[in-house]
């Protein structure tokens, strides 16, 4: 697989915001920082939380009615994963002609499977998942360099987007500073359940077995590796769901792996735990 990066000239004249929290804010930021939109409309569920946004400067104008999105040129949706379906064919049943419609989500299939048919005529949905992000939430932290030198991966649902499209979904994520991969939305859900949904249930999981006694002594090593779990409980929830089948298998290799570890411990084995550690660093130490 390669990614590709351009100095791109995309731009419109609107662009609508679904869901402005950390995610679809730290789009409005980066489209305004960088000259990608003129006007960025908000759109959310609760007014008293778009206001403060557009107050911050983030958004122009800010709606709850997701008919607000029928003047945009190009509507990003960074709604919950369990929710993007819904909230894309609102948008669509309000476009008044030709309108591109992507998402942020890090489930793939389900959304790109679904939306593939059902549109309205001249409207076109090419999935996205923009690799960045944080275990907070809000539209307080969202930041216009979030996405800078990150991975965007496209998933275009065979057949159910032109070429044009696709490219200037390319165009878009590009143009926030990303790099661009293109994935098949099946392919895409099978390695991010290990890369990305898988490590937040590790996280979890262990930051659960924390007792009263030992938070104390939870130092650098503990808080890295369960950062993650501070994340919505409700948001990874429905990730998780949405992805079940991959994630499962996922955590049937983990445990596989910790039981090679559980079991060369208890035997008092130091080669095969070297090699199991090994085998570890080195996957890590191209990460650096």
């Amino acid at each position: 697989m390669s990614t590709q990066q351009s100095q791109s000239g995309f731009r419109v004249g609107t662009l609508a915001v679904v869901g402005v929290g950390l995610i679809g804010g730290s789009v409005a930021a980066a489209a305004r920082q960088r000259g990608v939109a003129e006007r960025v409309i908000g759109i959310g569920r609760r007014m008293e939380r778009l206001e403060p946004a557009r107050e911050a400067g983030l958004i122009d104008v800010c709606a709850i009615d997701p008919s607000a999105a029928s003047e945009a040129d190009l509507t990003v949706v960074c709604t919950p994963v369990d929710r993007i379906v819904d909230d894309v064919r609102a948008v669509a049943a309000a476009a008044q002609g030709r309108m591109l419609i992507t998402d942020g989500g890090s489930v793939k299939q389900s959304i790109c499977r679904r939306l593939s048919r059902g549109l309205p005529e001249g409207v076109t949905f090419v999935g996205a998942h923009p690799l960045a992000g944080s275990e907070k939430s809000g539209w307080e932290h969202a930041r216009a360099d979030l996405y800078d030198g990150r991975i965007c991966v496209v998933t275009p649902e065979p057949g159910a987007a032109s070429d044009t499209a696709v490219e200037q979904t390319v165009a878009f994520w590009q143009a926030l500073g990303m790099r661009t991969l293109q994935m098949d939305p099946h392919a895409h859900d099978r390695s991010l359940a290990l890369t990305s949904h898988l490590p937040h249930v590790v996280a979890s999981a262990l930051a659960s077995l924390l007792t009263e006694r030992e938070f104390e002594l939870a130092a650098t090593g503990f808080r890295d590796t369960t950062r993650i779990a501070a994340g919505d409980p409700d948001l990874w929830t429905a990730i998780f769901l949405q992805n079940a089948e991959p994630v499962a298998a996922e955590i049937d290799l983990l445990i596989h792996r910790l039981q090679e570890f559980q079991q060369s411990i208890a035997d008092g084995d130091a080669e095969v735990v070297r090699r199991l550690l090994a085998r570890g660093k080195a996957r890590r130490d191209r990460l650096s």
